[in-house]
């Protein structure tokens, strides 16, 4: 019959699970007070926006296809729905674009929280996208999965309508902010370049 083994005295336990979550949620450093203004501010203003813009457009048009012209020849506002994302892809699958709408928010938080960049662009950038993400994501949760578009924009060339896709604040808020980051990619580049040629 074997002796159970005993720890030697003054042996300290070894950390449980929780303990490791808390000390790595310690280590964590948090963005910068300003960065956590100008990163919410600009989240909350434009899912505010976007909310807004499409509760008091789809009110006043109750019909799909009604319209409002604003601008002749250039701008209309329209009641439309899209099932789907940019383009009508992955068009009556809602499961699927709102579990990616979620992806894509925790990767933009994760950025935010875990990268510790201290540039403003790309705090702006972050905090547009997940105003964009988090509009559209509402209607995909709550409108019976499909986004309320409402911007209709086109011009006229030769007696013939162009017209872009109908699309929404938070689509326009998506590209802004990918456009920021493509503009901040692009110029981390060159200053990179140039920092390579002076150590030449």
């Amino acid at each position: 019959m074997t002796e159970p083994k005993t720890e030697p005295a003054g042996t300290p336990a070894p950390p449980s699970n929780i303990s490791r979550i808390r000390h790595f949620v310690s280590q964590i450093e948090l963005p910068s007070p300003k960065a956590q203004v100008l990163f919410w501010g600009l989240f909350a203003a434009g899912l505010a926006m976007d909310l807004w813009s499409k509760k008091a457009v789809f009110d006043r048009l109750p019909y799909q296809g009604d319209l409002i012209v604003v601008i002749d020849g250039l701008l209309n506002f329209v009641r439309a729905r899209n099932n789907g994302a940019a383009f009508g892809i992955c068009a009556g699958q809602p499961f699927f674009l709102a579990a990616a709408s979620i992806i894509a928010l925790l990767f933009v938080l994760g950025y935010f929280y875990l990268w510790h960049t201290k540039q403003t662009l790309i705090h702006i950038a972050l905090g547009i996208l997940a105003a964009g993400i988090c509009g559209n994501l509402y209607d995909r949760l709550f409108n019976e999965g499909a986004v309320r578009d409402f911007i209709d924009v086109y011009i006229t060339i030769s007696g013939r309508e162009h017209r872009w896709h109908t699309f929404n604040v938070a689509d326009a808020l998506l590209c802004i902010g990918v456009a920021l980051l493509i503009i901040w990619t692009a110029s981390t580049g060159k200053s990179d370049q140039k920092c390579a040629q002076q150590h030449k």
